[in-house]
């Protein structure tokens, strides 16, 4: 989801990379749920998050459907988010103390959180959304040791070629007709979220790089099929 806003209002004014430290470390968010909370639509969800639901909850896409995400039009594409329920509209994973269920295999917006990034022509940064957070005394932290994610490289490069494939599908869903579009739409929901990832290969290899492999393969044949540069 891309927000149209001035950069300086809303971070401390400057850009960061993995390695760089970030006052961003919530102390295991205390006390506080306030992010998951009141979210509408906006945690919208890649190919890898749904594939870490899947795997960590041990249940297909449309089980997922029935419980914690739903489907709402980003862009132009039909994408899943988070579903946010009840009279304080939280998140669905949030359990009776405010604590998140599926924390071991969040989404990336999640893990992101409180930064943001921001993005350029052969990659991104990373910025502090200084408005965001209620919580006033973080910490200093390393971007890659907030993340908590395993080869943070791979997983850059793969944010990366999924938001250009997005963009890129945006430009032609503003070119076709509705019933074309809807066809693109669920062929990209059902080739990148629905059909679950190939999870054999080779043993030394771990989930997550069977994963990227499986991923590139299908961008590379939706590129061909559709005639986008991917």
């Amino acid at each position: 989801m891309k927000r149209r806003v001035d950069l300086s209002e809303i971070s401390d004014g400057r850009l960061y990379s993995a390695n760089d430290m970030v006052k961003a470390d919530c102390h295991g968010c205390e006390g506080c749920f306030a992010c998951c909370c009141g979210m509408g639509t906006s945690v919208v969800l890649d190919p890898l998050d749904i594939h870490r639901m899947t795997q960590g909850l041990h249940i297909g896409f449309e089980e997922l459907l029935k419980t914690g995400i739903e489907l709402n039009v980003v862009d132009g594409l039909v994408l899943p988010n988070l579903k946010m329920t009840g009279e304080k509209e939280q998140c669905a994973y949030l359990n009776e103390q405010g604590r998140c269920t599926i924390h071991r295999f969040r989404p990336g917006i999640c893990r992101l959180f409180p930064l943001g990034r921001y993005y350029e022509e052969n990659g991104f940064h990373y910025f502090l959304q200084i408005h965001e957070c209620r919580k006033e005394t973080r910490g200093k932290i390393k971007v890659k040791k907030w993340m908590e994610i395993e080869n943070l490289r791979a997983y850059e490069a793969y944010i990366f070629r999924w938001h250009r494939f997005c963009l890129a599908c945006e430009k032609a869903v503003e070119t076709l007709e509705e019933e074309n579009i809807r066809i693109l739409t669920l062929y990209i929901l059902k080739t990148f979220y629905q059909t679950p990832y190939e999870q054999t290969g080779e043993e030394s290899s771990s989930k997550e790089e069977r994963f990227y492999r499986e991923f590139y393969k299908r961008l590379e044949e939706t590129g061909r099929k559709l005639g986008l540069r991917v």
